[in-house]
């Protein structure tokens, strides 16, 4: 099994004749989902989840304010989503699986049945996990494993989607092993994709260093880098940077003061080639950084004092 199996969309679900409308709808949204993610990227706009798709000539929403969504050519739920500002508090156990709340406090409430239900059929659901206002990570398929009434909680995990059959859940003998391994990589995910996001929406989506505007072409950059004690995946120790200046940063070629300015390698500097050298590194040399609109954005003097002091030494 793949490590990122669960984002593997080369091959997609195909309904046949004995499959239920709730079943087919499931494969529908799934297959939309991967020529989404192929077009956009993982992480989706709100506005195209709730506009959804079109199943025999009837819109299928993936996404409604309440968190259990059924759309009403279902049976069933389709999706469960955390919003950014979820007013619930969805967590992961020990275990990494995820933690999704009750609607409300009575666990007869029809979206928890709905959930109940799905999970006493084994079928597949899409999880929604808000990143920033407006935008979510989409993952699936995922399937409720498990139900506490005490605790107002519905235990989930994720699953590898190749394996789904064309009736229900996949049926191997290690499944519970496979999705704590799948669900482990998803809960990493989220760390790192909510890292960038956040970052990106600080710096208006555009590189810091040059205002590239063009979002797949933009990274987060650590000042600190991740492995380090002081690298906390927190806006105030990220850069929003372009792909090669994402690399130049990493490789010590651009460095940046604790005043927000620009520095280029000496040796770099002197380097004589192409005209990409010239105008995309040597030319931002005692240039300002780019800032988030929002001071509590800017980066940390400390955290870039401590990389600038890399920087010089480097090279």
């Amino acid at each position: 099994m793949q490590v990122n199996s669960w984002m593997n969309f080369s091959k997609f679900l195909k309904p046949n004749k004995s499959m239920s409308i709730d079943f087919e709808i499931r494969i529908a949204a799934i297959n939309w989902l991967n020529d989404q993610i192929k077009i956009h990227g993982d992480v989706l706009p709100r506005v195209l989840l709730r506009k959804g798709f079109e199943f025999r000539g009837m819109r299928i929403p993936l996404v409604s304010p309440q968190g259990i969504f059924k759309p009403k050519q279902m049976e069933l739920p389709l999706s469960i989503t955390t919003s950014p500002n979820s007013p619930y508090d969805d967590s992961f156990d020990y275990q990494d699986n995820l933690l999704y709340k009750y609607r409300g406090t009575d666990p007869a409430h029809r979206d928890n049945v709905g959930l109940r239900n799905v999970m006493k059929k084994e079928l597949p659901l899409i999880y929604f996990h808000g990143m920033v206002p407006g935008r979510y990570l989409a993952i699936f398929p995922v399937y409720i494993i498990g139900d506490s009434p005490g605790s107002l909680t519905f235990t989930v995990a994720a699953d590898d989607k190749e394996l789904l059959t064309e009736s229900s859940a996949p049926k191997v003998e290690d499944s519970a092993g496979r999705r704590s391994y799948i669900t482990t990589q998803v809960k990493q995910r989220l760390h790192q994709r909510g890292f960038r996001e956040r970052v990106l929406a600080a710096y208006r989506s555009q590189c810091s260093f040059c205002e590239l505007k063009h979002e797949r072409l933009l990274d987060a950059a650590h000042i600190v880098p991740d492995d380090q004690p002081e690298g906390i995946p927190t806006v105030n120790n990220g850069l929003a940077l372009c792909k090669i200046h994402h690399a130049a940063f990493d490789q010590y070629i651009i460095g940046v003061t604790p005043d927000y300015q620009l520095k280029i390698r000496t040796d770099i500097l002197q380097e004589i080639d192409g005209s990409m050298l010239r105008h995309g590194i040597q030319e931002l040399h005692d240039h300002n950084l780019i800032l988030p609109k929002s001071k509590t954005a800017w980066p940390d003097r400390d955290l870039l004092d401590w990389r600038y002091n890399k920087f010089r030494t480097a090279g």
